[in-house]
């Protein structure tokens, strides 16, 4: 049997975006009454609500919608180019690279030197990650082949990370590179909304682009490769979107794993299942759930704020459950 999108899905998750991006401008640590921040968003209001809303709620809005879209779209990318349900940015090394890349920034002082230092380093080590990624998978076209080289970069990644907390001069500095580690939007602007931008909008066009010819490598790459798709050039631009995208997202978020996991779990059922079909959901889920997710983070009453990637990790872990447990009954 034929199956089919569900009618309302797209026009529910704009529905849901929009939602998380007032409620994110709206809701926060300090209250403001919803006329205050009406006549703020259109030029009035009183100096304190501009503050709150114009220099810390908006780009907090922002950057939420843009790191989460990136992250759905990714995970969703690589989950039809791998043909792998576990597949997500992780896998292939990106994000710990770009991880990595910001540490050394941290631990050198890079990021106090100059402001672009560390997304500059996020983003060149992510794109670094993805030449060694290339180096180490050859001319292989093989899922197989890549999921093992990204497990290598990842590892390499996630060592270095270690390492450099290892050799932390101070705790304040090792609990500096955990804090950032852990992901979190807690006092980004305007300027990161600026870097991460960019490098999502090229990294989801890249992405986009090969939709169709992800439709195709479902039918194995000999059948692909039959329907005219060139599965080299196909594979370097999902790599580069990958590194372009996650690398800038990452540079402004920390690390923030999951939302590209679970967001293609989650709307794949109410799609015809062909991975073209979840590329625009996943991106709009991801979006909508990081930035409720940042909600959250505020509004739960904690002595310091938890950590955005704290918050995803827990959410994950339910639908890996449930994941689970449709597969027992499978076996």
């Amino acid at each position: 049997m034929t199956r089919r999108r569900h009618p309302l899905l797209l026009p529910v998750l704009i529905l849901l975006v929009l939602a998380g991006a007032l409620g994110s401008v709206a809701l926060g640590t300090v209250p403001l009454s919803p006329a205050r921040v009406l006549a703020t968003l259109t030029g009035g209001g009183d100096e304190i609500a501009r503050t709150i809303v114009i220099d810390l709620r908006l780009p907090r809005m922002a950057l939420s919608l843009i790191v989460g879209a990136m992250l759905g779209l990714s995970g969703a990318a690589l989950q039809g180019y791998l043909r792998n349900p576990l597949a997500e940015p992780g896998v292939l090394g990106a994000s710990n690279a770009a991880a990595l890349g910001a540490v050394v920034a941290l631990y050198f002082g890079f990021s106090t030197v100059h402001p672009l230092a560390l997304p500059l380093l996020a983003i060149g080590a992510a794109l670094a990650a993805i030449g060694l990624l290339f180096l180490l998978a050859g001319t292989a076209e093989s899922p197989l082949t890549l999921i093992l080289a990204g497990i290598a970069v990842a590892t390499l990644s996630g060592a270095g990370i270690s390492l450099s907390l290892n050799l932390s001069p101070n705790p304040f500095a090792a609990m500096e590179i955990m804090s950032w580690l852990m992901g979190s939007l807690e006092n980004r602007g305007m300027d990161h909304v600026a870097i991460a931008l960019p490098c999502v909008a090229v990294g989801c066009a890249l992405l986009i682009a090969d939709a169709r010819a992800l439709d195709a490598l479902s039918l194995g790459e000999e059948g692909a490769q039959a329907l005219g798709v060139d599965l080299p050039r196909t594979r370097l631009r999902l790599m580069l979107g990958l590194a372009i995208g996650v690398g800038g997202a990452v540079a402004v978020s920390g690390a923030i794993g999951f939302i590209g996991l679970i967001v293609p779990h989650l709307v794949r059922p109410l799609t015809d299942r062909s991975p073209s079909a979840v590329l625009l959901p996943s991106l709009l889920g991801g979006a909508a759930l990081l930035t409720f997710a940042d909600i959250g983070v505020r509004l739960i009453p904690t002595t310091n704020e938890l950590k955005l990637g704290v918050v995803t990790a827990l959410l994950g872990v339910p639908v890996f459950l449930v994941h689970l447990m449709r597969e027992r009954r499978l076996w």
